[in-house]
């Protein structure tokens, strides 16, 4: 199968890498001086499947690189208004499309539609479940330079149909992307996936933007690591009134913080888009969480203050 990274900055250029390398068919939306690079010199890879440099096919224009199989959704979910012009003819055609991103996706809750990640069900009304893939990313890295992108973490993807229905399609990702030597995993529980994801995002991510601190130094900071705790709990309640998260939430919350001890000095991408001047995941990961909370009645005043500072700092 021919597939497409939307977005080959650090999650998307190092998947594109790899699936060239392996000799995939494979296509990367980039833009800017990263593309120019790209186009020049190829991808350069330094990450958890050694250094190497990819030729890709790579274009500003996602029409540019027809015919694909698949589109895989790399860019980050509140930059969605700007992809969704040109991939709504793709929806219309009925073409996969398979959403890595951090944060609740769109299709996560429909009815009603959450404005923080899809104002006006804009995105849902072109892509239904039966077109959707959903995806968890367990790895991390960033763009070192134009064309050179450094990824750490490990080599895990949770793929799971958002229609709850895994069939042959999922199957052909999986196999896809294993054959790049990455390590997808099938999930019959997407939607359970998808939210312990987000207590982390929702937690160590707002924390380092806001403190300056990597995860590993986060960990050995009392107060910072405090501060996780108080919001994962909070992310973990608003997950309990949707039925997705069961148990005693105290011991939920220290399971991720060890889960999240392994990451070490991993500078969060909010804490690298902050550092870079570029607009924060805030409503995607932050504002969806507290929506949600609204709608159940769930009190999240840690969530709540933690956006409040960070669109402060953000201007």
């Amino acid at each position: 199968m021919r597939v497409i990274v939307v977005g080959a900055g650090a999650i998307g250029g190092f998947i594109a890498g790899a699936l060239a390398r392996a000799g995939t068919p494979v296509g990367a939306v980039a833009r800017g001086a990263h593309l120019e690079a790209i186009r020049k010199r190829g991808l350069r890879i330094d990450g958890d499947l050694g250094s190497f440099t990819a030729r890709v096919d790579a274009a500003e224009a996602l029409r540019s690189l027809e015919p694909f199989d698949a589109l895989l959704l790399t860019f980050k979910a509140h930059q969605w208004a700007g992809f969704l012009e040109q991939l709504a003819p793709y929806a219309r055609a009925g073409t996969p499309i398979v959403t890595l991103q951090n944060g609740v996706p769109f299709w996560f809750l429909r009815e009603p539609p959450l404005e923080c990640v899809d104002p006006g069900g804009r995105i849902g009304a072109c892509f239904s479940d039966a077109q959707t893939i959903g995806g968890v990313v367990h790895v991390s890295g960033h763009v070192e330079a134009p064309g050179h992108v450094v990824q750490s973490g490990g080599l895990r993807y949770l793929l799971g149909e958002a229609s709850g229905y895994n069939g042959e399609r999922v199957s052909e990702l999986v196999a896809t992307l294993r054959a790049a030597g990455l390590a997808p995993e099938v999930t019959d529980e997407l939607r359970r996936s998808v939210w312990f994801k987000l207590v982390g995002n929702a937690s160590l991510n707002p924390v380092s933007a806001c403190s300056g601190l990597t995860v590993g130094q986060i960990m050995r900071n009392e107060r910072a690591l405090e501060r996780v705790r108080a919001l994962m709990l909070e992310a973990l309640a608003v997950g309990n009134a949707l039925g997705l998260v069961a148990g005693p939430l105290e011991e939920e919350a220290e399971r991720r913080i060890a889960y999240a001890a392994r990451l070490d000095d991993v500078r969060t991408s909010m804490l690298q888009d902050r550092e870079a001047g570029r607009p924060l995941e805030l409503k995607p990961i932050l504002g969806a969480t507290i929506e949600m909370a609204g709608r159940f009645g769930v009190p999240v005043p840690a969530l709540r203050a933690i956006d409040a500072e960070l669109r402060s700092l953000a201007g």
